[in-house]
C-alpha cells in the first residue's frame, strides 16, 4: 500500500474517531473516576482489535451481510449502554478515588470498554464499509495484510484520541467537583441517548 491511500485513510479515519459519541462518553467517564484512563482505552482498544481480526479472517463481510447478526449485535450494543449509562447516572464520578479502588477496578474498566467498542454495530460497519474503499488487491500486498494495517491505524488512531479525551476530562475537572460530575451526567446521559437511537432505528426498520 502507498503512503497516499495510507493518508487518504487516516484522514477519514480520524475525522470519525474525533467524532464524539459511546466510545467518548466512556473516556471521560473514566477520565474522571478512575487514576488512570489506560485501562478503560485499553478495554475499547481490545473491542475494535477483535473487529480487525475478524476483518483479517474475512468474516465481516459475511456477519455485515446477515440480518439477524446485526439485529442481535445492535440489540445488545445498545442495550449495554444504556445498562452502563443509568450506572453513570446513579454513580456520578468522584476525583477523589483511593489506590486500592482504582487498582481493582482496571479489569471491570477494560472489560467495559471492551464491551462499548465491541458491541458498537458502527465498529462494524464501519470495517465493512470504509475499509474496502482503500484496499486494493492489485498493489501485491494480501488483502489480509493490507485489513491489518488498515485495522492498525484505526487502532492507534483510537488510542491517542481517547487517551487525550481522557486524560484533558480530568485535567481539566479535577479540584472542579460539581463540574465533574455533570460532565459525568452528560456522558451517561449521551450513553443513554446513542443506546436509545440504535433502538430506535431498529424498531424503525
Amino acid at each position: 500500500m502507498d503512503t497516499t491511500t495510507l493518508a487518504a485513510f487516516l484522514a477519514v479515519d480520524l475525522l470519525l474517531v474525533l467524532t464524539p459519541g459511546a466510545d467518548w462518553a466512556y473516556a471521560i467517564s473514566a477520565g474522571l473516576r478512575g487514576r488512570s484512563v489506560v485501562p478503560a482505552v485499553a478495554g475499547l482498544v481490545a473491542g475494535y482489535a477483535g473487529y480487525t481480526l475478524l476483518a483479517v479472517a474475512g468474516l465481516v463481510v459475511l456477519v455485515a451481510s446477515s440480518p439477524a447478526v446485526l439485529t442481535a449485535l445492535t440489540l445488545a450494543g445498545a442495550c449495554y449502554l444504556v445498562r452502563l449509562g443509568i450506572g453513570v447516572l446513579r454513580q456520578p464520578a468522584v476525583l477523589t478515588v483511593s489506590d486500592e479502588a482504582a487498582g481493582a477496578s482496571r479489569a471491570q474498566l477494560a472489560l467495559r470498554g471492551m464491551g462499548i467498542s465491541g458491541l458498537n454495530p458502527k465498529a462494524l460497519l464501519l470495517y465493512f464499509s470504509l475499509f474496502p474503499q482503500f484496499i486494493d488487491p492489485a498493489t501485491g500486498w494480501p488483502v489480509a495484510a493490507q485489513t491489518g494495517l488498515l485495522g492498525s491505524l484505526h487502532m492507534t488512531a483510537c488510542a491517542v484520541v481517547y487517551l487525550g479525551v481522557g486524560v484533558l476530562a480530568r485535567t481539566v475537572l479535577r479540584g472542579r467537583p460539581t463540574a465533574a460530575r455533570a460532565v459525568t451526567r452528560v456522558s451517561g446521559v449521551m450513553m443513554i441517548a446513542i443506546g436509545a437511537l440504535l433502538l430506535a432505528e431498529h424498531l424503525a426498520g
